[in-house]
């Protein structure tokens, strides 16, 4: 059977997340149900990248597929958007791939970006896409604080109650904070992630942003291994799956 590798950008909100689930419309059973309509009816189960949260955004999300016939892969990313028209799921680039490619397995970096609009005034054109936060944060305090998030340590105090991930042990390669404007843009990237490891993260920096925390604090609250230690977790609707390198 061909396989074939998908990008695919979407709309998290209208979806309970990537996976498919008993209590509503997942990006991937959408997905599937396209495919399956190109594949005689016959289900045609995909592989993700990474299982991103119910309100979670995707510009680069990336999984496999194996399907009865050999397609053209423009003609089946031009098939596959006409199937999932009525939703905001977009598959921007379909390429063959070996029987030895895994979307989740394969991958070597996931990227995150985190958007946080820091002005008094709410967003309007933005919403569901950042975390509005109306108090000043200082973008300065938090890049240098998420520096001591940087390289390899165990990150329970950062990993969601529900994680199935064998360890809390990551190696986070990137993590920082910049400001465009009235945008705060916080950049993750890591082989894998916990479940909320990113969004806790951020939780977190936002209370160095504003003056609760200072680095020492963040610094505290990673060597106590202790998820009570975290800072709020940051809303799904500013966290974006921006690439996944092979």
């Amino acid at each position: 059977m061909p396989r074939y590798k998908l990008t695919i950008e979407y709309d998290g909100r209208p979806f309970v997340g990537w996976q498919r689930q008993s209590n509503g419309l997942s990006v991937q059973e959408a997905l599937e149900n396209a495919l399956a309509a190109l594949n005689e009816g016959a289900r045609a189960p995909t592989q993700a990248a990474g299982r991103t949260d119910a309100g979670v955004h995707a510009r680069g999300q990336v999984a496999h597929v194996d399907l009865d016939r050999i397609w053209r892969p423009d003609r089946l990313r031009e098939a596959l958007n006409a199937h999932l028209r009525l939703f905001p799921v977009a598959v921007t680039l379909v390429e063959t791939a070996t029987e030895a490619f895994e979307a989740r397995f394969s991958a070597t970096k996931r990227h995150y970006l985190y958007r946080i609009l820091n002005r008094r005034a709410p967003p309007t054109h933005e919403r569901g896409f950042v975390w509005h936060v109306a108090r000043e944060l200082d973008v300065a305090a938090m890049h240098e604080a998420a520096q001591i998030l940087v390289g390899r340590h165990d990150f329970t105090t950062f990993r969601a109650a529900e994680c199935q991930a064998n360890s809390p042990v990551r190696t986070l390669e990137r993590l920082e904070a910049t400001r465009e404007g009235d945008l705060i843009l916080v950049r993750a990237s890591a082989q894998s992630f916990l479940h909320r490891q990113v969004r806790s993260m951020v939780g977190s920096l936002e209370h160095v942003g504003s003056g609760r925390w200072r680095a020492h604090d963040l610094r505290a609250a990673l060597d106590a291994r202790d998820r009570a230690r975290c800072g709020a977790t940051a809303p799904a609707c500013g966290l974006f799956l921006t690439r996944v390198d092979y």
